[in-house]
């Protein structure tokens, strides 16, 4: 399933280091996906604390942060959602995945993204509400969509949940990663089946 060449993409540049400390915030239950190589893509809209400018992929190399606000069993085809109450100031969180975005688009047509259902595990619903949604700079009728490397730390990094991470956005600060994660960090998927993977989304 080839995204058509002919679609306008709007390709957002992608910069930053990988050993950048920034965290995307993601369901639980979506990182797991990410986490099993079961889905290597995300499909972002965007959140009411945002900003005026709305969301984009702003950064290429971030940490996965796991959330447990708005996800419901029913917004996703697969997976376990648990039913936990959102983070509170302490509690430990635990990050074990970092994603490097290599391509990033914002899709304007419905069939278009509805060819990527392959490779994702929300329902079709949850999808097309994002699509439609608008406000905070974001129209109606798009989505942003990116591919993503996914790697494995080693050694949990485990540290303090802050009331700053909070809030409906996507992009957030973390303390300075452990030393030298990077070098030991283990790809989810190996370099074939990736190459296959982005040759196929043909983004």
């Amino acid at each position: 399933m080839r995204i058509r060449p002919n679609l306008k993409f709007n390709m957002q540049p992608l910069e930053s280091p990988p050993q950048s400390s920034i965290g995307f915030k993601e369901w639980q239950v979506i990182c797991d996906a990410l986490a099993t190589g079961r889905q290597s893509i995300l499909l972002r809209k965007g959140g009411l604390h945002e900003g005026r400018q709305g969301f984009s992929f702003a950064h290429s190399s971030f940490f996965l942060f796991p959330t447990r606000f708005h996800a419901h069993s029913d917004q996703v085809r697969e997976g376990e959602v648990q039913v936990l109450p959102e983070w509170q100031a302490g509690d430990e969180i635990r990050i074990t995945h970092h994603a490097e975005a290599q391509r990033a688009v914002t899709l304007t047509d419905w069939e278009q993204v509805a060819a990527l259902q392959p490779h994702h595990i929300y329902e079709d619903a949850t999808v097309h509400e994002r699509f439609d949604w608008q406000g905070k700079g974001m129209a109606s009728g798009s989505i942003h969509v990116a591919l993503v490397r996914v790697r494995k730390l080693v050694v949990p990094w485990c540290f303090p949940y802050e009331t700053s991470y909070g809030g409906c956005r996507s992009w957030i600060q973390l303390p300075a990663p452990p030393a030298a994660w990077l070098e030991s960090a283990q790809p989810v998927l190996d370099d074939d089946r990736f190459a296959g993977l982005a040759g196929e989304l043909g983004i």
